[in-house]
């Protein structure tokens, strides 16, 4: 019997700051995981548990060239967050205006 597959999701995956340091250098350009280590005083069995993880919520994928796996980022999941907390922000700098507004009046 397989164990069902605990699937990450967007917010879970950009929480840790190492993660969010990977996604910012494959931002820049596909990289193999040997080289994703080198930027991180972590062992390369902690860097692929990071990648496992943006794997499970979408943001990146690997694809095996050779004897590596090169990883490449999916900033699809990141645009879908950046307009939520566009929206998220934007209706409550409405309200403090609002609020601001209805305070002078008094």
């Amino acid at each position: 019997m397989s164990q069902p597959v605990h699937k990450h999701d967007v917010f879970q995956a950009i929480a840790d700051p190492t993660r969010r340091e990977v996604l910012k250098l494959l931002s820049e350009k596909d990289l193999p995981i040997s080289e994703i280590t080198s930027h991180f005083p972590m062992s390369r069995t902690a860097i692929a548990k990071h990648l496992r993880i943006l794997s499970e919520a979408e943001l990146v994928s690997g694809q095996k060239k050779g004897r590596e796996k090169i990883y490449r980022l999916h900033p699809e999941p990141l645009i879908e967050l950046r307009r939520f907390y566009e929206q998220f922000w934007s209706n409550k700098l409405s309200i403090l205006k609002y609020m601001v507004e209805n305070e002078e009046e008094k």
